[in-house]
Parts: structure tokens; C-alpha cells; sequence
């Protein structure tokens, strides 16, 4: 089964990223099942997080449904098994040089499959990313043979790369669409009507290699679910916390720009967001984070995810898509090019490559200049 318009990560909830209440073990497990009763038809685990046990809330989660009902998603790449956590930075990836060389990356790529398959119960995944790949990840042809060697051994039906965890790694993701285009099917990008930069930059080189998008962030933070409003008081150590000063205040009034056009189709405000993205030609699936915020006038995380369930399975909304206007209009009010200093390939990187953050490459310069991308310009923290 391929990927539905709607998707649903089992980092929402709060319990394996830190956005919002962290749900009791019985309210998480009962959401994954109303995602699946609702029309969801699409989740997505990471073996990384809770080390396995997202893995084992999607069983429990979806326990009981017929396997060929559900498309099932997995994340592998970062190794903890035998790597150690670096605090905030998590656990390295299996491609750090101090764990394993290139000669090794298949026996690792395939045992965390297994495991993360048998976790999840099942003998497949319809879907296998590579997860928050390194410099090595997006250009090596021995990770990708591994990453190969999963398919044919029938443990995944189809492959893919999740960039992250933070947003960039712009030219590096379409290093990787023109080297292994031949076995990239799906490949995941941060995207919203508050943060088309940069993730628009890579749209045209997945269209040109038949590689579609699933976009995730869909909710910028939870801004678009409708209940942080200016004046929003996060837990101590929600990861939004962190974000720059006054970003709640300046995404709301952008969003009260938008209003008028979610009124027009008859939109919530996330439907809006996520009907935005589809509205981009190769990006066929969503999967925003749901979030039940911590105070008394939050809107239920349960609502959040019948929003969410309705962009595939209300007929009205099933195939909708904005105008190209109407899209670009959206576009505009939220332009935030510039606003961040971006990981992956950077010009200003000096010294060895970081797990997230390397010099522009000259090969890195040339893919740059084919798809007309001045990383200078347009991949540049400006404001």
C-alpha cells in the first residue's frame, strides 16, 4: 500500500518529542486507533525514538487491523544500539566513522530493520526511510546499495530519505535524488504555508526524478491547529520553547492574512496548511504533529486528528487543491526566506563535516547551479 494523502507520525502526542502534554500510555495508544477509524490509513514510526518503543505503540495502536488496511512507515539511521548519546544531539549515525566503516553499513542497515519490523509486528514496511541522514547518507553509494539490499530481501516495499532534524540540507537532498533516483520512491521535507523556504527549492528536482514528497512541520509548531495564540506559555521543556522570541505573535498575524482563503474553501486552518502543501505537485501525503497543548482552553488532540483524517477521507476534500493564485497568495504572506541559518551543505562551514553541518562541496556548487540555487543567495541566513 502506498502513502495516503493523510499520515500520521507517532512522534504526535508528546511522548517521543517534546511538543505539548505528553499523553497517558491508554489516551496514546486509543489516538493511533481513532487516527485508523477516522481515515488515517497512513503511520509513520522512527526506530530511534523512545529506542524501539514507538515502534511497539504503533502495534499496540494498531493491533487488530488488517495489515493490507494500513500503509506502515519506518525510520532507520541512527545508531542506538551501539552508539552513544550526545545529550540534545541524540545518538550518532550509523555511518560515523568511529562505529563502522562503509563495509559494515548493510549488516547495520538490516539488522535495525528486523528489529524495528518486529517491534512493529509485522513482516514489512511499506515504506523505509533513511533517517536524518549524515553527508555520508546522502551521497554514499554503499549506503544506498544497503539501503537496496532491504528491498530485495522483501522487508521494505519501497525507499526513501527524511532529511533532518532541523530544516536545509537543501542541495544535499538533491544530490541524492540525482545519484539514487532509481530507488528514492518517497522523500520527506519540512513544508507549510508559514515555511515554504527552503523546502520549494527541492520540489522541482523530486518532480523531475518521479519522487513524491511527504511534508511534515505541516502545523508550524502548532500554530495552524488554531489554539497557540500570542501570549502562549509553553512547558519548560517543549522543544518550541526554544524557538526565537515573538515567532508565535509574528505567525499569527501572517495567519489572520490567510483567513479569507481558508473561509473560501471551507478549510480549517491546518486543513488549510495541509491542502497547501498538496497543492504542490509532487507532494502527495501530509503528516503534521499533533499536539494537545497544556492549558485549559486547548483544543483536544482528538479534533486535531478528525482535521487531519477529513483531507483524505472527507470526498469533499479528497482531491482538493488550491488554485495556483491562491497557493502563490499564501506563499507570499508567508515568505520567510533567510530567516534561519540552515543545516546540511552551508558556505560558511569551515573545517571537518558535522552531524548535521559541512562545507558546500564543489559538487554540491554544480547541483546548485543546475537547479539555478546560489547558495550565497538563497540558502543564506539574512535577517
Amino acid at each position: 500500500m502506498d502513502l495516503t494523502r493523510a499520515a500520521y507520525g507517532i512522534w504526535s502526542g508528546g511522548r517521543f518529542m517534546h511538543f505539548g502534554e505528553p499523553l497517558d500510555d491508554e489516551r496514546f495508544i486509543n489516538l493511533i486507533r481513532l487516527a485508523y477509524e477516522k481515515g488515517i490509513r497512513t503511520f509513520m514510526t522512527a526506530d530511534v525514538y523512545g529506542n524501539g518503543q514507538a515502534d511497539e505503540m504503533i502495534a499496540k495502536g494498531l493491533a487488530g487491523c488488517p495489515r493490507e488496511s494500513y500503509c506502515l512507515v519506518g525510520a532507520v539511521g541512527h545508531d542506538f544500539y551501539s552508539g552513544k548519546r550526545e545529550g540534545a544531539k541524540g545518538y550518532p549515525r550509523f555511518t560515523n566513522p568511529s562505529l563502522r566503516g562503509p563495509a559494515d553499513y548493510p549488516d547495520y542497515l538490516r539488522m535495525a530493520t528486523e528489529k524495528s519490523l518486529q517491534r512493529c509486528g509485522v513482516s514489512k514496511f511499506d515504506l523505509l526511510f533513511l533517517h536524518n541522514p549524515d553527508s555520508t547518507g546522502y551521497s554514499s553509494e554503499a549506503v544506498w546499495n544497503g539501503m537496496a539490499q532491504l528491498k530485495n530481501a522483501g522487508l521494505t516495499e519501497r525507499l526513501g530519505i527524511a532529511p533532518g532534524p532541523a530544516n536545509g540540507f537543501t542541495l544535499d537532498i538533491i544530490q541524492s535524488f540525482e545519484k539514487f533516483h532509481d530507488l528514492i520512491d518517497w522523500a520527506m521535507l519540512i513544508l507549510n504555508p508559514l515555511e515554504p523556504w527552503p523546502g520549494e527549492l527541492a520540489l522541482p528536482a523530486a518532480q523531475e526524478h518521479n519522487i513524491k514528497v511527504i511534508t511534515r512541520v505541516v502545523d508550524y509548531g502548532g500554530l495552524f491547529h488554531d489554539d497557540v495564540k500570542p501570549g502562549h506559555t509553553f512547558r519548560q521543556n517543549d522543544h518550541r520553547a526554544f524557538r526565537p522570541a515573538g515567532w508565535v505573535d509574528t505567525g499569527h498575524g501572517k495567519m489572520e492574512k490567510m483567513r479569507s482563503i481558508a473561509e473560501k474553501y471551507g478549510l480549517t486552518m491546518l486543513q488549510l496548511a495541509c491542502i497547501w502543501n498538496l497543492s504542490h505537485e509532487p507532494v502527495k501525503s501530509v503528516i503534521p504533529t499533533l499536539i494537545q497543548e497544556a492549558n485549559s482552553e486547548a483544543k483536544p488532540i482528538e479534533e486535531k486528528v478528525a482535521e487531519l483524517a477529513a483531507i483524505s477521507a472527507d470526498p469533499k476534500l479528497a482531491s482538493l487543491k488550491l488554485t495556483a493564485e491562491d497557493r502563490d497568495f499564501l506563499g507570499q504572506i508567508g515568505n520567510n526566506k533567510g530567516c534561519m541559518a540552515l543545516k546540511g551543505a552551508n558556505p560558511s562551514h569551515t573545517g571537518a563535516p558535522e552531524a548535521d553541518h559541512w562545507s558546500l562541496r564543489p559538487e554540491l556548487e554544480e547541483i546548485g547551479k543546475r537547479w539555478r540555487i546560489d547558495p550565497r543567495k538563497d540558502l543564506a541566513q539574512t535577517h
